[in-house]
């Protein structure tokens, strides 16, 4: 299956670069005043079209495709989460780091993720079974894990670029931090389950299919996912909607 999904998410971030390097894109708001670009729907369409034909039982949640009434989704016991195009604002400020995040959810929990960066053409991958790893540009799979720091080092820690705040200056202001990370979409929980960075707190909410595919790579990697309120993260949730959330290499509690 991983291997199905990495083509997949492939194929949908070629489609997208094609958008992206062209002259002009067409970019329009939705109802939550959030971005829209062509490449969105054109991402959409390619993955909810393979993923459909190649797994005909597994229903689909895409962001762009998320109106499935809850009273019958409410029991997916086993379905695909999809970001098309995680990282709008990336996309539209041509600054590259955008993504394609594909997850399986099983049981209201992330179990395997891809996510596909297209202009590097690097592939972040893994499962709670098998492990995660990298693809790199050269198409060199790499295992990765996270780092071996405890929660009293020296911490290299990650941050939005579009969605830092006072509440996370306040997080990480009870740890010892070495360095502060910029990146934008799902690429800073990749940090985290590569070992580059040892700590993500994010206070505002996400969708969740923001963070399914990044939360299953972390799993994978041996990493750590929990609410800001430090409890599990569980998905299909009456509105897919999350509070803030931490993306550790160790294990963090609110007694810190």
């Amino acid at each position: 299956m991983l291997e199905e999904l990495i083509g997949i998410a492939i194929e949908a971030g070629r489609a997208v670069l094609e958008i992206y390097t062209s002259d002009t894109f067409f970019v329009k708001e939705k109802s939550d005043k959030s971005p829209l670009t062509l490449a969105d729907e054109k991402s959409h369409d390619i993955i909810y079209k393979r993923l459909t034909a190649v797994f005909p039982d597994i229903p689909v949640i895409s962001e762009e495709g998320k109106d499935i009434a809850y009273d019958l989704r409410k029991g997916y016991e086993r379905f695909f989460l999809v970001d098309p195009l995680d990282g709008t604002k990336e996309f539209v400020n041509k600054n590259g780091e955008f993504t394609i995040n594909i997850a399986l959810i099983e049981n209201n929990l992330p179990v395997a993720g891809v996510i596909y960066i297209p202009v590097s053409n690097e592939t972040y991958y893994g499962s709670v079974h098998l492990g995660s790893f990298k693809i790199d540009s050269a198409g060199i799979v790499s295992p990765i894990n996270v780092s071996s720091k405890s929660i009293d080092d020296e911490l290299d820690v990650v941050q939005s670029r579009s969605h830092s705040g006072e509440e996370e200056s306040r997080f990480y202001s009870k740890y010892r931090v070495r360095n502060k990370l910029s990146k934008g979409s799902s690429l800073k929980i990749c940090l985290v389950a590569e070992g580059k960075a040892d700590l993500y707190f994010r206070s505002g909410p996400t969708y969740e299919w923001d963070i399914a595919a990044g939360h299953a790579i972390l799993l994978g990697a041996n990493g750590f996912f929990v609410t800001k309120d430090y409890e599990k993260q569980n998905y299909n949730k009456p509105a897919l909607l999350n509070t803030g959330f931490v993306a550790s290499s160790f294990p963090v509690t609110g007694l810190k």
